[in-house]
């Protein structure tokens, strides 16, 4: 990445092994503490000091999966803090504004990994994209515009 990276996040699960028992203790009431730090806040925060971003749209429907609710309490509120620019789109009351449904990254808007997971949200693995990618441009240009600030929609 010289510029930006930039993900679409279209599941209502991810199964990361690694979570496991973090998600059974927010699925029993335990939040994440105000003072979360990770190495992905780390990066985030050096990328931003490089003049470089990081961004994501989660496409989302309600009501949300308690993955997407552990998600957001414990990745998404402190990432936003650190300076990922984190939006949700809702596609719950309306049609999919012509979104893909496979996860991917952007590099400087030329780069495209797929990123390719079985139907319980398990990574396969992940895949260089060979062809045009202006495809995915269009994607993430809809994507922006149709999603809101994560903060703004748990907020409202």
């Amino acid at each position: 990445m010289e510029r930006e990276a930039w993900r679409l996040e279209t599941l209502p699960v991810y199964t990361v092994p690694q979570e496991a028992e973090r998600l059974k203790r927010f699925l029993a009431g335990e939040k994440s503490p105000d003072d979360y730090m990770s190495a992905w806040m780390d990066e985030i925060r050096q990328w931003a000091s490089e003049g470089k971003s990081v961004g994501r749209v989660h496409v989302v429907t309600r009501p949300l999966s308690d993955y997407l609710r552990f998600e957001f309490e414990y990745y998404y509120r402190h990432h936003v803090k650190a300076g990922e620019n984190i939006r949700i789109l809702d596609l719950t009351d309306r049609e999919n504004p012509g979104l893909p449904d496979q996860d991917f990254w952007m590099f400087d808007e030329s780069k495209v990994v797929l990123m390719n997971y079985r139907a319980d949200g398990t990574q396969i693995n992940r895949e260089l994209y060979e062809g045009d990618p202006e495809p995915y441009r269009q994607w993430k240009r809809i994507a922006m515009a149709e999603s809101v600030p994560f903060l703004e929609y748990v907020s409202g």
